[in-house]
């Protein structure tokens, strides 16, 4: 390991926000300008999870930020999936609730449908409804399934560094019940999005293939 360069971040965050806020100005998103504004304030002081091989601190926004820069490089246009996919983790992480951002309503219904909440005491059971419950509602809107699939895209990316043994088996196992089924959907009923969905479903079999035959 000592002989290899492990990357604290595939890309920086700096260079990202400039990226995106050209796009919002060259192609007319204006819902997507002022999710990065909004977005960074939001997740001002909050960072990645650090991992095993860097002690590097990456500020939270680049999770988000690569994420729109893929959805975009994918061909996704929509300035209301854009906006979505930066402010995905708002609610989850930062207190403020879906209603209470100053989007549109479809911008806040994406990011509540790909919200996950939890009671800290509920039972292994109420776990797993709760978790079917939230694939089933995502499945049902193919913008959410957008962010969906490219959230765990970014997230399988990073895991082998900071994950448990444990806990990557278990998110390898989600992944392939919940979330490569949301590429199907959206490359059956969602033919404005079938590209970014084989590109994605790709990177996401790729990265857990080779993760399995190296645990």
């Amino acid at each position: 390991m000592d002989e290899l360069n492990i990357r604290g971040s595939m890309f920086h965050e700096g260079n990202m926000f400039t990226r995106m806020r050209t796009i919002a100005l060259a192609e007319n998103l204006p819902e997507t300008y002022r999710a990065l504004q909004y977005m960074r304030e939001q997740h001002e002081g909050q960072f990645r999870k650090p991992g095993k091989y860097s002690e590097m601190q990456i500020p939270y926004i680049n999770h988000p930020l690569l994420m729109a820069c893929q959805a975009h490089a994918c061909g996704v246009k929509d300035d209301a999936l854009l906006a979505a996919i930066l402010l995905h983790d708002v609610v989850e992480d930062t207190g403020v609730t879906a209603d209470q951002l100053p989007f549109t309503d479809e911008i806040k219904e994406i990011v509540s449908l790909v919200t996950f909440s939890l009671s800290m005491d509920s039972t292994r059971g109420q776990r797993r409804q709760a978790r079917e419950d939230y694939y089933h509602k995502i499945s049902q809107n193919g913008k959410a399934c957008v962010v969906k699939i490219i959230d765990r895209c970014n997230n399988i990316s990073t895991m082998a560094g900071s994950f448990s043994h444990e806990r990557m088996i278990g998110y390898i196992r989600e992944t392939e019940k919940y979330v490569l089924p949301l590429t199907d959907i959206l490359k059956n009923n969602y033919p404005e999005y079938s590209n970014l969905a084989f590109l994605v479903k790709y990177q996401i079999i790729s990265v857990l293939e080779t993760i399995k035959y190296l645990m």
